[in-house]
């Protein structure tokens, strides 16, 4: 029985419409007699027959009118009741005007004013009723079925209650809502529209047990990062499925449906609280500004370039050497940018005269370089690389703004130029010690002149050749996931949260400093591992296996984010700090990079990163060839 009303989909609308009449037929009948008191001698003073028939063509009317009957009757809801409300206002209407033209004509009304109230009222509660009582039928049908999953949400408020109506409305065939689970004592144990609240710190594990819970949706905004993380914890060690819904204002029309409720994602578990700086500071830096972003296509710099059209810039200038990356950028923002001029420029930061000439013809106020190489174990065997690019397009890039009178030259960094064990961290350190000791020479001699900030952090969540994309691929592929120590822990943030960062240090930045970010604590690898197999619905070692292939090239156990010789001062953020570290006198940096550069010339690698070593003290290489270097230094 169950099965065949399964199979109905939609009934005929004729059918719906059948049944209405048949509706209007009885609240008229109805209307009359009891208008009446059952008193049939009176009822014969009145033309019965002509009257009822007339209310249920306007009853119908107004049905047809308003397509009440079109509706899906056991998805019925409030704006279906509104509906049939306003048929039968319509229907009222007509019989109304039908009975005061009758009495024009004829100086006899059809019914008395309390039968078309009555008939109306009644037939609109009864219409809207049974189609509720149908959409009840199938719902407990439904439910009825052994076979349906069994879903919980966590959370109890306005959202959580439309997260369950749309599960039930729209997945009627497989799921149904068996519990809510909130923290908060004065909801726990209550009864929501027939289902129990329970306390997800004392009967988590009962309930699932005892419901035969399959899978649970977050629904709660509100939740800590912290909180997510230990219910879906939680939720692994019993094996359940776990979905959330987007931010509101992510939903499509500003409606949620079915298909926006998603597996949760590790990136969803990896961020921290959203941190709020002071935007409007950013937007008086910014607005009206021509602005330089280097490395335009990149992660960092595509975001970078997404956050400043808000703040409204003069115009903006997207210097990148990757064609394809920079076209997609551009036709992103070809929607987004309004009436804010936006170049795209192809261009390599290493090739001087070609830098010179956009300045020279864009006249940029502000510099976000974010233009960098960033890969450990590629630049290990590419060092003429890192440097040319790391080392002199930062020269170049800074050399230019003090030129062409930039205002501010913020240079992103990395924490792997802190205490570097790689050829990577080592150039990015020493382009770190340009700036910032050209800074402190202009604001000797120029003080008017370029202000330089550097900005450090560690990993960005979903940022091009990361290792979260890496282990998503990998799962897709069946396996192995690969890591390459079992101990090898980072740091992470959201790449929005690192733009954040650098907007906020320039306009916090007078000049000179390194802002360092509160990272949080810092994860293993092999525990991220694990957690996105088991998010992915596969065991460990069993499904997808975890390969431990060892460090790579210059890579090192742990990040830091400052050197043994760094302290920090606090800013007016409580999650932005500056790194206070031993100054360079810049002729001598200046002079030690152009003989770097030059050296670079030449292509011997190690000769080059044996200057590096010589700029950078504290750099010794990590599972490299450059290793041999630091015994020789040692043995001296």
């Amino acid at each position: 029985m169950n099965k065949k009303i399964l199979k109905i989909r939609i009934l005929p609308r004729w059918i719906i419409i059948v049944i209405d009449t048949l509706i209007l037929s009885f609240a008229s009948c109805l209307a009359y007699l009891l208008r009446f008191n059952f008193n049939y001698a009176e009822l014969n003073n009145f033309h019965v027959g002509k009257g009822i028939i007339i209310l249920i063509l306007s009853g119908l009317f107004g049905i047809l009118f308003t397509k009440s009957y079109a509706g899906i009757v056991r998805y019925t809801g409030l704006m279906d009741g509104k509906r049939l409300l306003f048929a039968s206002f319509i229907g009222g209407l007509i019989a109304a005007t039908s009975n005061y033209i009758h009495f024009y004509y004829f100086g006899k009304i059809i019914f008395p004013l309390l039968i078309i109230v009555f008939t109306y009222l009644t037939s609109a509660v009864i219409l809207y009723s049974y189609r509720l009582l149908v959409k009840q039928i199938f719902t407990a049908i439904l439910f009825s079925e052994k076979n349906k999953e069994v879903v919980a949400i966590y959370g109890t408020d306005q959202t959580s209650m439309l997260v369950r109506q749309i599960i039930e409305n729209e997945n009627l065939s497989n799921k149904k809502v068996a519990a809510f689970f909130d923290e908060r004592k004065q909801t726990v144990g209550k009864v929501i529209n027939g289902v129990k609240v329970f306390d997800p710190n004392r009967d988590f594990l009962k309930a699932v047990a005892t419901l035969g819970i399959k899978e649970v949706v977050l629904a709660d905004k509100n939740l800590s990062v912290e909180r997510k993380n230990r219910i879906v914890d939680q939720c692994l060690k019993t094996n359940l499925k776990i979905r959330t819904i987007p931010p509101v204002e992510n939903w499509i029309r500003g409606n949620l449906s079915t298909n926006q409720i998603k597996e949760i994602n590790i990136e969803d578990l990896l961020g921290r609280e959203s941190i709020k700086l002071e935007n409007y500071n950013v937007r008086e830096e910014i607005k009206g500004k021509k602005v330089l972003i280097t490395g335009a296509a990149g992660s960092i710099g595509s975001e970078l370039v997404r956050q400043v059209l808000f703040y409204h810039p003069n115009s903006i200038l997207l210097l990148d050497q990757a064609e394809s990356p920079l076209f997609e950028i551009e036709e992103e923002l070809k929607i987004k940018k309004g009436t804010i001029p936006i170049y795209t420029i192809v261009a390599d930061i290493t090739n001087y005269e070609r830098v010179e000439n956009v300045f020279n013809e864009y006249e940029p106020e502000i510099v976000f370089h974010a233009a960098a190489y960033k890969h450990v174990p590629m630049m290990e065997r590419n060092v003429v690389e890192a440097v040319n690019c790391n080392v002199l397009g930062t020269k170049i890039l800074a050399d230019l703004s003090i030129k062409f009178n930039v205002e501010k030259f913020v240079m992103i960094s990395t924490d792997k130029a802190v205490n570097p064990t790689n050829v990577m961290g080592a150039s990015k350190q020493i382009a770190e010690k340009y700036v910032q000791s050209l800074n402190f020479y202009l604001s000797e001699t120029n003080p008017e002149a370029t202000k330089f900030i550097t900005t450090r952090f560690g990993n960005v969540l979903g940022s091009n050749g990361s290792v979260i994309p890496l282990f998503k691929k990998q799962i897709k592929q069946g396996g192995p996931i690969t890591v390459t120590h079992p101990e090898i822990t980072r740091y992470f943030m959201t790449i929005p949260e690192a733009c954040q960062l650098v907007l906020e240090a320039c306009a916090m930045g007078k000049g000179g400093e390194i802002f360092v970010f509160d990272m949080g604590k810092s994860i293993k690898i092999a525990d991220l591992a694990e957690k996105m197999i088991k998010l992915s619905g596969f065991e460990v070692n069993k499904d997808i296996e975890i390969k431990f292939t060892g460090l790579r090239e210059g890579e090192k156990l742990y990040e830091e984010l400052l050197s043994n010789k760094e302290n920090t001062l606090p800013t007016y953020h409580h999650k932005i700090m500056i790194a206070k570290n031993h100054l360079v006198n810049y002729k001598v940096i200046r002079e030690q990079v152009q003989n770097l550069i030059n050296v670079v010339e030449d292509k011997d690698e190690l000769k080059i990163v044996g200057i590096m070593k010589y700029i950078v003290p504290e750099f010794i290489s990590n599972s490299s060839k450059f290793e041999i270097l630091d015994e020789k230094r040692i043995n001296k």
